[in-house]
């Protein structure tokens, strides 16, 4: 499962190094990018906003913003793992979307850390080389958008997004969310309408987790 994650993924490699060319990067800001930031959804919300002409700060919260969830990962599988000096370093830098789920995946501890390292290794070793290839064939392709790589990060993400859209809440902010990005997106610069969206959802969850506290509250005086 790791080994077929990591080819998979780092096949998507390319596209981030074609369309980081296009947005002005050279090949070696792309490759830097590929190897300290490491989270191909921050990566392309990166380049994304530049490319668009935005602001470096924009485009640093836009990636900031989306590299949250490695975060929320990284309690998970320090939890989960319990790397130990070193390792815990490499943990870090290796905890994405796959490495995590290839982990989370497994119940047997040993397996749990073998998808882990592979995935994550695998994942940064062909995400590299995929991202200097596609630097190098971004004259080559031409304008990534005539090969729909432009699509390739939404793509993902909805992929990502669709199996937890089960119940009316998630579908309902989702769709609101999706709303107002539409709508700031004519009126702010590029890298802000995602962020608005992040807080309209951060707020959903602050006014669901208050009234969720309300309703035990009552339960308990009610008891």
């Amino acid at each position: 499962m790791g080994l077929s994650i990591s080819v998979a993924t780092g096949l998507y490699g390319i596209s981030f190094g074609a369309l980081a060319v296009a947005a002005g990067l050279n090949v070696w800001q792309a490759m830097a990018l590929s190897a300290l930031m490491f989270t191909g959804g921050s990566q392309f919300a990166f380049i994304g906003v530049i490319a668009g002409g935005g602001a470096g700060s924009a485009a640093l919260g836009a990636a900031s913003l989306l590299g949250v969830r490695n975060a929320v990962y990284g309690m998970q599988m320090n939890r989960m793992l319990q790397p130990l000096g070193w390792r815990k370093w490499l943990a870090a830098q290796v905890t994405i979307d796959e490495s995590a789920a290839t982990a989370s995946g497994q119940r047997d501890p040993a397996e749990q850390q073998r998808g882990f390292w592979t995935a994550g290794i695998g994942v940064f070793v062909l995400w590299n080389a995929f991202t200097l290839l596609g630097t190098m064939l971004g004259d080559a392709l031409g304008d990534p958008r005539q090969w729909g790589l432009d699509g390739a990060a939404v793509a993902a993400f909805l992929g990502l997004l669709w199996p937890r859209l089960q119940q009316r809440e998630p579908v309902a902010l989702a769709v609101l969310c999706g709303v107002v990005t539409a709508l700031a997106v004519p009126l702010l610069p590029p890298g802000l309408p995602i962020l608005v969206a992040a807080v309209v959802g951060a707020a959903w969850g602050w006014w669901r987790s208050a009234r969720l506290a309300q309703d035990a509250v009552k339960e308990a005086v009610a008891a």
